[in-house]
C-alpha cells in the first residue's frame, strides 16, 4: 500500500496494481453507506469489490472493464478519493436536513394525490369539528352574492 496523492496515511491508501486500484479507507471517516453511494458511480467503467480489511478499514478494488496503464489506474483512485468526500458529505447533509427533507417530502406527495373528489367531499362529515369563522370568510356564493327579495305586497315601500 501506499500514501494517495498526499492523503494523510492511514486514512485512504492505495495499491495501483495490473489493471486495478486497491483503495483501503478508514471506515470511522467514510461509512459504508457513503462507500456504497461512491463506488455506485464507477459501476460503468470498473468491477467494483468491497471488503472489510480489519474491523475499521474498508476495502475497494476497481478493476477497469477496458485496459489502463497506471496513470489511469491513479487518476481513478483520485475519483474514488473525491467521490468517497463527496458521498460522505452528502450524507451528513441529509442527516442534518432529514426533518425539512420528510416535510418537502410529505407536501409533495399530498399535493400529488390532488384535490379530494365529489364523493370524498359528499362522504366527509364537516360536523364533526367546530367552525370557527371570525372574519366571515366561509359563506356560500349563493348567500354572498344573493338577490335581494322583491318587497311583498302591501308593505312599506311598495307600490299604492
Amino acid at each position: 500500500m501506499s500514501e494517495l496523492l498526499g492523503m494523510p496515511p492511514g486514512r485512504v491508501d492505495a495499491d495501483i496494481g495490473e489493471g486495478a486500484v486497491t483503495i483501503t479507507v478508514d471506515a470511522s471517516v467514510y461509512p459504508l453507506p457513503s462507500v456504497y453511494a461512491a463506488a455506485f458511480t464507477f459501476i460503468a467503467r470498473c468491477w467494483v469489490f468491497l471488503d472489510r480489511d480489519g474491523a475499521d478499514r474498508l476495502r475497494i478494488v476497481l478493476t477497469a472493464k477496458t485496459p489502463i496503464d497506471a496513470d489511469g489506474l491513479r487518476a481513478l483512485a483520485g475519483e474514488m478519493s473525491n467521490e468517497l468526500l463527496a458521498s460522505a458529505w452528502r450524507r451528513e447533509i441529509t442527516r442534518l436536513n432529514r426533518g425539512l427533507i420528510e416535510s418537502v417530502t410529505m407536501a409533495a406527495f399530498g399535493g400529488a394525490m390532488g384535490p379530494p373528489s365529489l364523493d370524498e367531499l359528499e362522504a366527509f362529515d364537516f360536523a364533526d369539528e367546530p367552525f370557527d369563522d371570525p372574519l366571515g370568510i366561509a359563506q356560500s356564493w349563493e348567500d354572498k352574492y344573493k338577490k335581494p327579495k322583491p318587497p311583498a305586497e302591501g308593505s312599506e315601500g311598495g307600490t299604492p
